[in-house]
């Protein structure tokens, strides 16, 4: 039987300037970082299971490049624009009824999505979806911060994180079993299952989440907004996670559509791409994690992604090839691709005193989306469809995202750790 940390009643004002919350019951760790990283699957399997859908989308939907790129776009502005308003507003109510809340709505996105028969319903559901995502990840990692001490964190917010490679394992195989068993909205009923499910296990497992409010100090709006966005240094690691986010996201969208319609794989071959890349992801993520605390989270990503570059032009010029030589360049992709956000997040989250920390990550999830979103819908806008079916122009977004990877690397020696 694995054993359980408990975190009980401390009475100290200094567990709270450490970003502590006591609490007044006793808390068992492992039981909330296991909700909380299911609940984390749920959204980033919703977000993910669109990707390998876009061939499915351009025969059923008749939509172009510059309409899915839309609905991936769409989900990440929601999100991103959710998040931000959230973080004004999200400390004032008890975490639990609030995540119980968000998982609510998670199901009912998915279920909109699920119940779709056209382009507009389908795009109004990803809106839908993106909104409760974004506020689900940054109630997510509120809650993990309010009852983690911080020597303590990192492990647990790995735990959390893992939901993304366990999805790419496991969620995305099992997603596209059932869309060539049955069909694309299978998923999407799935998830809406899943999330009611979860709204269960968290009223039964998560305790009140309360204590917060007994400490929260009330900060006028404008207030925050300087506190965040008048240092040199938060801007310059807000920068570096949007060169990251637009450089990845200006390809990743769109990998399933032009290895299906390009490169001549099959549909059937698709779930490959994403075990084996979920696969190396999880190990590389953490001896990348090693690494940079041995050699230094900036030396580190530096190096990762100057080696992404190679992937990202290989992917996007690849023309008709072997299967396995495709899934074997698209797991280079997504292991170089998501591993460099390891040492870059380290980075980004060292870049900042405690006591704004909270806010400052709430900040980054809305800088993260609003850029992924705006690197879907560029890449979208670019790309076109041949007369024979093909997808043009996948080329020259590898080179966007190429150049935004090195303006990444430049802005990580821009970004200074805070000293604790």
């Amino acid at each position: 039987m694995n054993r359980t940390e408990d975190i009980h009643q401390a009475g100290s004002s200094d567990l709270v300037e450490c970003g502590v919350i006591p609490h007044q019951v006793t808390l068992r760790e492992r039981p909330v970082l296991t909700v909380l990283a299911s609940v984390h699957f749920i959204h980033i399997m919703d977000f993910m299971m669109m990707l390998p859908l876009g061939p499915q989308f351009i025969k059923l939907f008749d939509v172009t490049p510059q309409q899915f790129g839309m609905l991936i776009s769409a989900y990440a502005f929601s999100a991103g624009v959710c998040s931000f308003l959230a973080s004004f507003f999200i400390d004032r109510f008890d975490r639990r009824h609030v995540l119980i809340l968000l998982c609510a709505g998670m199901g009912i996105a998915t279920l909109i999505c699920a119940l779709a028969t056209d382009y507009t319903m389908l795009l109004l559901g990803r809106i839908v979806a993106g909104g409760f995502s974004g506020m689900l990840s940054a109630i997510i990692f509120a809650i993990v911060a309010d009852i983690i001490p911080e020597h303590r964190r990192g492990v647990a917010t790995g735990t959390v994180m893992s939901a993304f490679s366990i999805v790419a394992v496991v969620g995305m195989p099992i997603g596209m079993l059932l869309v060539n068993l049955i069909d694309w909205r299978a998923p999407f009923y799935l998830l809406t299952a899943v999330s009611c499910l979860m709204m269960v296990v968290a009223l039964r497992v998560l305790p009140s989440l309360r204590d917060h409010l007994i400490h929260h100090q009330e900060r006028h709006p404008v207030r925050q907004l300087r506190a965040i966005f008048w240092v040199r240094n938060h801007l310059y690691a807000f920068a570096l996670i949007a060169m990251l986010m637009f450089a990845g996201f200006s390809v990743s969208p769109f990998i399933s559509t032009y290895m299906v319609i390009n490169v001549g794989m099959a549909e059937i071959d698709l779930p490959y791409l994403y075990f084996f890349g979920g696969l190396a992801t999880f190990f590389a993520a953490r001896m990348l994690g090693r690494l940079a605390d041995l050699h230094g989270k900036r030396k580190i990503f530096g190096v990762t992604a100057a080696l992404s570059v190679f992937p990202i032009l290989l992917l996007t010029h690849l023309s008709p090839v072997p299967t396995v030589f495709a899934v074997g360049i698209a797991t280079l992709f997504m292991m170089l691709v998501s591993g460099r956000f390891v040492p870059a997040m380290a980075l980004v989250t060292a870049s900042v005193t405690p006591r704004l920390r909270g806010s400052f990550l709430s900040f980054n999830i809305s800088v993260q989306q609003l850029s992924a979103g705006s690197a879907s819908l560029l890449a979208g806008s670019i790309m076109g469809i041949s007369a024979n079916g093909a997808l043009t122009h996948y080329d020259s977004v590898g080179v966007i995202a190429a150049i935004a990877t090195v303006l990444s690397i430049l802005l990580a020696v821009k970004v200074d750790s805070y000293q604790e």
